[in-house]
């Protein structure tokens, strides 16, 4: 599992690494562009039930930290479907299956 740090956050969100990769390189395209927009995930068993949003803007520090030395291979669809959905009001939503805890694998986005 990877993890992202996002400004003076309480607590981190843990991410499946190969979509935390994913992500990395749609919100690092968007703020590069000084284009911002929310990321959205379910809360994972053990937490309270419920979502958390975050607002990404290019002034906020960011840190992706991973769990594995090397970079995963990367699908440019699932690029292009967090691509999509970051320019959209609701945002990134990321699937339930990629955050820490949550049982199964996923080939969505």
């Amino acid at each position: 599992m990877g993890i992202l740090y996002y400004g003076s956050a309480e607590h981190p969100v843990e991410i499946d690494d190969t979509a935390l990769a994913h992500l990395k390189v749609v919100v690092a395209t968007k703020l590069r562009r000084n284009e911002s927009f929310t990321l959205s995930w379910k809360h994972d068993d053990g937490e309270p039930v419920g979502r958390s949003t975050i607002w990404l803007h290019p002034s906020i520090p960011l840190r992706f930290e991973f769990n594995e030395p090397d970079p995963p291979e990367l699908d440019p669809a699932r690029i292009q479907a967090y691509a999509e959905s970051a320019n959209t009001s609701g945002g990134i939503l990321i699937p339930e299956d990629h955050i820490r805890g949550s049982r199964g694998t996923s080939t969505a986005p």
